[in-house]
């Protein structure tokens, strides 16, 4: 298992021409929608770090409370 992972990863990172394609393919895929799909990603994206930073600062919070007492 862990060789199989080895040489995925063995392949390094994308290309130029790699990303061509895949932009190249969201593109028939998505047509007109492509800056509404992005768009609601990014907003998505947003969403997640905000909450991730919400739950991190209560986590944060509930040590400082734990250490005063």
């Amino acid at each position: 298992m862990a060789n199989f992972a080895q040489e995925i990863l063995a392949f390094g990172s994308l290309g130029w021409a790699e990303i061509l394609v895949i932009l190249i393919i969201a593109l028939l895929i998505f047509g007109k929608r492509l800056p509404d799909v992005a768009r609601s990603l990014g907003k998505s994206i947003t969403e997640f770090k905000k909450g991730m930073s919400d739950t991190k600062d209560q986590i944060e919070e509930k040590d400082k409370e734990e250490k005063k007492d």
